[in-house]
């Protein structure tokens, strides 16, 4: 099995977390869902650091962002699947 490039937690999850450095706009990448070890492909859109988020679906503006099962913030400018998801697109609910 191939090195996985994005890890989801829980199906219920709408975004990845990048888990390999300099992840290159373009790459197919092998994402597994660690809640069952299942896995599918996903061509990411940006180049994107570790650590931050991919969208796994569309996400318009005011939908909730879940990681690890967990509602996270809500989307303000829509993001196509594959592309990046960070401050610049997603804001905490609480203010």
């Amino acid at each position: 099995m191939s090195v996985p490039q994005l890890l989801v937690h829980d199906h219920k999850d709408n975004v990845g977390v990048v888990v390999v450095e300099d992840l290159k706009a373009g790459t197919d990448m092998l994402c597994v869902v660690t809640e069952d070890n299942s896995d599918f492909r996903l061509i990411v859109r940006h180049d994107v650091p570790i650590g931050h988020k991919v969208a796994l679906v569309d996400l318009k503006v005011g939908d909730t962002v879940i990681k690890y099962g967990q509602d996270i913030g809500r989307i303000v400018t829509p993001v196509a699947r594959g592309e990046h998801v960070h401050v610049h697109n997603l804001k905490t609910k609480r203010w």
